[in-house]
């Protein structure tokens, strides 16, 4: 009864800063947009360091979130999670595991908008929210935003910067939410694989299924797991 009690007040809590950020946002008026720079767009790191970066969009499937980090661990990989808000408001304890493994939390929104049709104000009202739950749950600041279908605009950039986030795009992406398929995951993810490089990928079934061959790839190929931020050198 206790741990129940201690689940509840924290959500709660959690809820209340949602409201207190969403309605900063909403009352804020027209925020005067940060000047749009390519210098916090990225789809790629650093070749020379050895790297590549797993990334993990997630809004749905907590089983398999947790699968996946059981084999993340088995193979001593790490990876970057950019996380949904409304996902992450209803599965507490999952985001903290995946941060007490080691692994890198971003933002993915906070209801999987289309920032690319979105106003400066209207991303920074959509971003922020999920940043700042995050930030709490996790207690370290967010720096990452991954915009859901990799769709943004130059406001999407100005409201990152203003946040002083970075906007993560991918090198590759496995389009296992559509092609429900182990060896196509598989190989859209480690053909040719190079130095640097982001792969996208999902929760699915599938892509559970075809992480360990991808992770064995990896390192037969003589590369390097690592988190978005490392691969970018910081």
């Amino acid at each position: 009864m206790k741990g129940k009690f201690i689940t509840v007040i924290t959500n709660l809590t959690l809820m209340v800063v949602i409201l207190a950020v969403s309605l900063v946002g909403f009352y804020s008026g027209n925020a005067t947009a940060v000047i749009y720079k390519n210098d916090n767009l990225f789809a790629s790191g650093n070749e020379s360091r050895g790297e590549v970066a797993l990334t993990f969009n997630v809004y749905e499937s907590t089983d398999n979130v947790l699968e996946i980090l059981n084999i993340l661990e088995e193979n001593g990989a790490k990876a970057t999670f950019f996380i949904g808000g409304s996902w992450a408001d209803d599965n507490v304890d999952c985001v903290r595991e995946i941060f007490r493994r080691g692994h890198e939390l971003g933002s993915h929104g906070y209801f999987h908008k289309d920032h690319s049709k979105m106003s400066y104000d209207a991303n920074l009202e959509e971003i922020r929210p999920s940043v700042k739950l995050l930030e709490m749950i996790c207690g370290e600041k967010i720096t990452l935003f991954a915009p859901p279908s990799g769709a943004y605009s130059e406001n999407t950039l100005s409201a990152c910067a203003s946040l002083d986030m970075k906007v993560i795009m991918w090198s590759r992406d496995t389009i296992d939410w559509r092609d429900k398929d182990v060896n196509t995951v598989i190989a859209r993810a480690t053909k040719k694989l190079s130095a640097g490089e982001f792969i996208l990928m999902h929760p699915k079934d599938w892509t559970v299924q075809a992480l360990p061959e991808i992770l064995n790839y990896i390192r037969e190929n003589g590369l390097k797991t690592a988190t978005v931020s490392q691969c970018l050198g910081e």
